[in-house]
């Protein structure tokens, strides 16, 4: 019996999982999943544990209860990959032989590759994108009552782009309901233009951190950070200053894919223009914020990339060609706080733009718009995660691919 070996039981591992194992059964072929523990988590309600809004046990799941019947789980860290041999080596000495692999192992921040950061860790510099670290902020912000707090992203790219954005929105409500919010200045630093890389959605969401009184540093290339003084410093010679700080740290692939020979400088999967076969070995297909194309790392981008990639490795099965691509459709929730939020809806080539989403005209979502229904959805989306995209559902009218229906162009006319 043939396998499909899938390094990697999060989203992108889960998803392709239980949509590939029946019609992998069929032709027969097993899937063997291998990830180093049992704990799936809600990535996305990260964000919101420092801020009271989730508690950490409520965002995690048995990675061996959500993974359909059928598929082989094994516990186990990885060591290396061998395309020669197309076998993959275990911690503890074992191999395990696959016929084709899919790489889902994520992206995993590095605190260490910025200067100065490990000094002040868990003291006066924090991060909330895993979950320890954000209990541990939850902690930090509740006895913050005045001063200066600097989110900061250290380069790109990372996995939600929008996230630290997000954060900084929810810290202004956090604090005007805490009624400190006027002893407390607020400052986003980030490596790009602004609030977002596209113009539309940047002008939008800079006005909102304007209102909110959210200062911005803008092409913020981190030198160093210097807890001892509290500052970041910038290449140019810029220094920020701190009481607080929340970095999202350099964002890298796994180690294993370093020490097998298959990743670039950041420990990304180069891949083929089809954005999902590794460019060195064809037997090797990687989903996610694993790759290094230029589509955002994100946890919609792995469900959209699901509804065409499950064919394209049918499609190698059966020895079929296949002529199908993916266009790096996102979309993101912003919560922006006050019990509401932003929809944007995007893809590599179309910047997010106004309308209503998914359907035109009814919505209920508006994009590039604050609503309350938006706030809501984020929230409602968590059960979705779990017993709708795991199990490799696809959304009822929302395509893979990015659609115009409900859409405004730049110039108001709607599509």
């Amino acid at each position: 019996m043939k396998n499909l070996v899938i390094l990697g039981a999060g989203t992108g591992g889960t998803i392709m999982a239980s949509r590939l194992v029946g019609p992998l059964r069929k032709r027969g072929w097993k899937i063997t999943v291998v990830d180093k523990d049992d704990r799936h988590y809600y990535q996305p309600g990260f964000l919101l544990v420092p801020f009271g809004i989730y508690k950490a046990e409520d965002l995690v799941r048995r990675r061996s209860s959500l993974l359909p019947k059928g598929v082989n789980f094994v516990v186990a860290e990885v060591e290396e990959i061998k395309p020669q041999s197309k076998r993959i080596k275990l911690a503890d000495g074992e191999e395990i032989s696959y016929d084709l692999l899919l790489i889902a192992t994520g992206t995993h921040i590095r605190p260490e590759e910025t200067p100065g950061v490990l000094d002040g860790w868990r003291k006066n510099v924090f991060d909330y994108y895993t979950i320890d670290g954000a209990q541990v902020l939850a902690d930090k912000l509740k006895e913050f009552r005045e001063g200066t707090l600097v989110v900061h992203v250290a380069e790109m790219p990372i996995k939600c782009n929008v996230s630290p954005l997000e954060f900084t929105f929810l810290a202004d409500w956090y604090f005007r309901k805490r009624g400190v919010r006027d002893n407390i200045r607020l400052v986003y630093v980030t490596p790009i233009s602004g609030a977002f890389t596209r113009p539309v959605a940047t002008r939008y969401l800079g006005d909102l951190q304007a209102k909110k009184k959210i200062e911005v540093e803008s092409f913020f290339l981190t030198e160093r950070v210097d807890p001892t003084a509290g500052k970041v410093v910038c290449y140019d010679g810029r220094e920020v200053a701190f009481d607080l700080l929340v970095t999202v740290p350099p964002n890298f692939g796994a180690e294993v894919i370093r020490r097998s020979g298959l990743g670039d400088e950041m420990n990304y999967v180069p891949v083929d223009e089809s954005g999902f076969r590794s460019e060195k070995y064809a037997d090797i297909f990687v989903i996610g914020d694993a790759s290094a194309s230029d589509w955002t790392k994100a946890g919609s981008v792995v469900h959209f990339q699901s509804e065409i990639l499950d064919k394209i490795i049918l499609a190698e099965i059966d020895g079929r060609p296949v002529e199908l691509r993916f266009d790096g459709h996102a979309n993101c929730f912003i919560e922006t706080g006050f019990g509401k939020a932003v929809v944007i809806d995007y893809n590599h080539e179309i910047e997010p733009l106004p309308g209503k989403f998914p359907l035109p005209l009814v919505g209920p979502m508006s994009l590039l718009k604050e609503t309350r229904i938006n706030h809501w959805s984020k929230l409602a989306f968590e059960w979705v995660y779990w017993h709708w995209l795991l199990r490799g559902r696809s959304v009822p009218f929302v395509p893979a691919l990015m659609s115009m229906r409900g859409k405004k162009d730049v110039r108001g006319k709607t599509s």
